[in-house]
């Protein structure tokens, strides 16, 4: 007797859902998104609020704020590539560079639009600076995430490699 076209049992197959946040940094126009208003938010607050008594920042001041920007960018792109293998990773950096400018670009906007937008510790921006504004960030986006991004990808090809050599059994002891 021949097969029936359709069998009598089928398989079940379990659908699951990511966690959200799982599912949130797996996505590279999220995090991107998430991460230029949150960047551009940090600076402006930084820029309107930091000055010192005679009206400038302090050194100190200057350094922590560069210094948490750069970890809150490099940090949320860390989140992002954790999710994918290093050979992915060339073009993810690309695009979550661009969206996330964009995205900046686009707070920036806001915030010129609303007269809240300083550039530099001197003043305000306008609609005139929004362009070179926007190609600077850009620059300095791209460099500092291909710096980043391959630097992290050569620390993490160094540790899969340690660990092989290690072997297997490695990872199960206690």
């Amino acid at each position: 007797m021949k097969a029936p076209l359709f069998p009598r049992d089928t398989t079940t197959w379990q659908a699951f859902e990511l966690p959200a946040w799982r599912a949130l940094t797996r996505s590279t126009v999220e995090m991107g998104v998430l991460t230029g208003v949150v960047v551009r938010a940090f600076r402006a607050l930084a820029l309107a609020h930091g000055a010192g008594p005679d009206g400038s920042p302090g050194w100190l001041y200057v350094g922590a704020t560069f210094g948490i920007g750069a970890l809150m960018l490099c940090g949320m792109l860390t989140l992002h590539l954790s999710n994918f293998p290093v050979r992915r990773w060339p073009w993810r950096v690309l695009v979550f560079a661009l969206v996330e400018v964009a995205a900046e670009m686009a707070a920036s906007a806001l915030l010129i639009a609303a007269g809240r937008e300083p550039l530099g510790t001197s003043g305000r921006a306008h609609w005139h600076d929004l362009p070179s504004v926007a190609v600077g960030t850009l620059v300095v986006r791209l460099l500092t995430f291909a710096i980043f991004a391959t630097v992290l990808a050569a620390v993490v090809q160094l540790v899969r490699m340690t660990l092989a050599r290690r072997g297997p059994h490695h990872l199960h002891q206690h």
